[in-house]
């Protein structure tokens, strides 16, 4: 059977209208006595026009009526109704068309003058009418089925396009995601190495040594001009990412302190079983601190405080004025609010702003969310 159906819908539209009036024909000739030349012409109509029921449904079925008072024909009107009844979605134009085949095909023509058998004639009138039912609810169910696969194609289609909206957001997600840890991990790594070449520059006593810490401080300046560049790339995206793959925590701490070239002092601690989201986000907090302290507040002083309750914890970085100018490094611009969004993402707070002494703070504080 579904070998068949498949084989019907790989016909050409022309070669299922010519069947539809072979059908057509041989239903006519079934009935066929000795016909006159207008039940012949008003036959070759009915079934002529069922080549033109696609484009015009109701003028094929019009065409039908006809023949139908001069000869009893069933394939061509039906044939006609059911593409009509495919086709067209008002109810109240196929309940005519079924009445009027029903009409057409009680009362032949000529009309006869006198009353005949009222009672069988309607039995006959309530007949034929059901029998007009039968392709119109055909037609009907056709075009609800045509309908139905192409509301499923389309909930395919959206689907599709959902699932293509979902791998653009996580791709999103992962770009804003590259951007932030490339803002912490390169520019710290990248300012330490211009801070120390711009020592190196100022306290050498030989030429060649000073020339070269110059050139490296402005391969560094470079480095992190076309890394600002790069980062805002990366952030067109935007989103709300906790983090993709395993970074530094609290344990790596003393290593970024050491290498900063920063005195620091640390007080407090961090309690124990605080998860590694949050101890990452306190440790790009220390880091994007200590960056920024190199960049514009060169020999000050920094102070972390570690601060814990039951529920949360705090990390404060404060630094003291600074005590020379500050070198002419770029920045992204974008530390901060990365901050400020792995904050958010913990459900917690975020505030930086300068202290009363001239200095200046950043603070976070996350709830503490155990491994």
């Amino acid at each position: 059977m579904n070998g068949f159906v498949r084989l019907w819908r790989r016909l050409p539209p022309f070669v299922i209208d010519l069947l539809a009036v072979a059908v057509a024909v041989a239903d006519a000739l079934i009935y066929a006595g000795d016909v006159d030349p207008l039940t012949l012409v008003l036959t070759a109509v009915a079934c002529g026009g069922l080549l033109v029921r696609r484009r015009y449904p109701l003028l094929a079925f019009i065409l039908t009526l006809p023949s139908n008072l001069v000869q009893n024909l069933l394939a061509a009107p039906m044939i006609a109704l059911f593409t009509l009844s495919r086709l067209s979605r008002r109810r109240w134009l196929l309940a005519a068309c079924a009445g009027a085949f029903a009409v057409s095909t009680v009362f032949p023509w000529p009309f006869s003058s006198d009353g005949g058998d009222q009672f069988g004639t309607a039995v006959y009138f309530v007949y034929q009418l059901a029998t007009a039912a039968a392709p119109v609810f055909l037609g009907q169910l056709v075009q609800a089925r045509e309908d139905l696969a192409k509301r499923l194609a389309e909930i395919e289609e959206a689907r599709e396009h959902e699932r293509e909206l979902y791998a653009q957001s996580v791709l999103a997600r992962e770009r804003a995601q590259l951007a932030r840890e490339m803002h912490d991990v390169v520019s710290h790594q990248v300012s330490l190495i211009a801070v120390q070449a711009a020592a190196l520059q100022v306290a050498s006593p030989s030429a060649e040594a000073r020339e070269a810490g110059g050139t490296i401080r402005r391969l560094s300046v470079t480095t992190l001009d076309e890394l600002r560049s790069m980062v805002a790339v990366l952030r067109v995206a935007g989103s709300s990412s906790p983090g993709l793959a395993p970074q530094p925590t609290m344990s790596d701490l003393r290593s970024l302190i050491e290498t900063s070239g920063i005195r620091v002092e640390v007080r407090g601690e961090l309690p124990d079983g605080v998860g590694a989201p949050v101890q990452r986000a306190l440790y790009r907090t220390v880091q994007e601190a200590l960056t920024n302290v190199r960049k514009h507040a060169p020999d000050a002083a920094v102070t972390i405080d570690f601060a814990s309750t039951a529920t949360t914890v705090t990390v404060s970085v404060t630094n003291t004025r600074a005590t020379r100018p500050a070198l002419a490094l770029p920045g992204a611009g974008v530390g901060l609010i990365g901050l400020k969004e792995r904050a958010e993402l913990l459900g917690g707070g975020f505030e930086s702003g300068a202290t009363a002494q001239g200095g200046f703070r950043v603070r976070m504080t996350v709830p503490i969310v155990a491994d």
